[in-house]
């Protein structure tokens, strides 16, 4: 197909995909939950797992395999406009309050679904299928455990933005454990790649690099944020130039991080909660929050969706591997970030709350699986597997939330 040929489709798929999304997110809401999640099962809904079992010459001609870069770009953009606006959001005083709270909750909910992850590597190669020939134990064991102690950071945020939740203890010490969380997760992916690659200097930029954002980020950058913020404030004017600035300031962030190994979302949120609260941000917030929730991030769901395939996880077996995945991540991550919580003195309620929000993988757990599925780690089959356990933690943590933490909020 020409570029021009592709660029029509796009406007073709853009639109679908929204009105899909609209729409079961609207059924997800009359069920209890978020409307991202409902973008997350619109993904499913458009693969080959239904769109394409029921009419797959049609769901060709919509998705043909050359438009699949042009939407994994512009879902790129989506998230990194989202996870700036989270950034935004993000109140550091909270955490200061509660970070050795955050710390040993993150550490708490990444080391007991690592093991149980390296755990099922070992059995997973043992039975053949799951991993591409020539992947050894060493590069399996800790790929499996990352993908499982992986917390669904941008969906996490999500959920506490859209339940109002941002500014509260539970939803900041929430986003500070899966920061950290999703963080080390993504230093032990990096080892991994390193391995697969033989090339340990992806390691070491990935880990020294995001340290140095984060020192630049808060000593120099600091200053220059806080410049363009204050003459944002000034008129309407400043307010649109500054505006442009930090668009730039973002994509640098995004770049930067993402060519270190991170991934791009680190860098745009690290840039947003380096931002110093005031007037500027809260214009900065308006304008990109409704384009990047309704426009843009919607399809990296869909593009996630078009590589996962149910009819492979087709026998008994393979459904009990399902169900062990199934059990392990949320064994391993609800009731360790539940008992590291109470560890530090936080209420019942609080750590029911955190345990909850941390067991959704969502979007963190879809890009990290499609990383090793192109990188030919792993087989379709345990792709598929780990997005239906992806797919069911989410679905898991608005229940949970509202079981464990809202319905126990004490009258007033």
């Amino acid at each position: 197909m020409t570029p021009f040929e592709l660029s029509v489709r796009f406007f073709l798929q853009l639109a679908i995909i929204l009105c899909v999304c609209r729409f079961v997110s609207w059924v997800a809401t009359r069920f209890g939950q978020p409307p991202v999640v409902g973008e997350m099962i619109a993904g499913v809904v458009l693969g080959p797992s239904l769109f394409g079992l029921l009419a797959p010459h049609w769901q060709a001609q919509l998705f043909p395999p050359a438009s699949k870069p042009i939407l994994f770009t512009m879902a790129q953009i989506g998230l990194v406009l989202y996870m700036f606006v989270v950034g935004l959001e993000f109140r550091i005083d909270l955490v200061r309050d509660r970070l050795r709270s955050a710390i040993v909750i993150s550490a708490s909910g990444i080391a007991a679904p690592f093991l149980f992850g390296c755990a099922l590597a070992v059995w997973l190669l043992e039975r053949g299928g799951f991993f591409t020939p020539g992947v050894s134990i060493w590069q399996a064991v800790p790929y499996l455990g990352a993908a499982m102690a992986i917390t669904a950071f941008p969906m996490l945020a999500r959920i506490i933005f859209e339940r109002g939740l941002t500014g509260t203890a539970v939803g900041a010490l929430s986003l500070a454990a899966g920061a950290i969380d999703d963080a080390a997760a993504w230093c032990v992916l990096a080892l991994v790649l390193a391995s697969f690659a033989h090339d340990p200097k992806i390691a070491l930029y990935a880990i020294g690099g995001s340290v140095l954002l984060v020192v630049v980020l808060f000593t120099i950058g600091k200053r220059l944020l806080g410049a363009i913020s204050r003459r944002g404030e000034r008129s309407e004017t400043d307010s649109r130039l500054m505006f442009g600035w930090m668009l730039v300031l973002l994509m640098l962030a995004a770049w930067y991080t993402d060519s270190i190994g991170i991934y791009a979302v680190f860098g745009a949120f690290a840039l947003g909660a380096g931002v110093p609260r005031g007037k500027f941000v809260d214009d900065v917030r308006a304008r990109i929050e409704p384009v990047a929730t309704q426009l843009f991030l919607p399809l990296f769901f869909i593009y996630s969706g078009l590589n996962t395939r149910f009819d492979l996880v087709n026998d008994a077996g393979l459904w009990m591997v399902a169900a062990a995945v199934l059990a392990a991540a949320v064994i391993g991550k609800t009731g360790a970030c539940y008992l590291g919580a109470r560890a530090c003195g936080e209420t019942h309620r609080d750590s029911l709350g955190v345990g909850a929000l941390m067991n959704a993988r969502g979007l963190m757990e879809l890009i990290i699986l499609n990383i090793g599925l192109e990188r030919g780690l792993i087989t379709p089959t345990l792709f598929t597997i780990m997005v239906l356990m992806a797919i069911v933690t989410t679905l898991m943590a608005t229940p949970l939330f509202t079981w464990g933490y809202l319905r126990r909020q004490p009258a007033a």
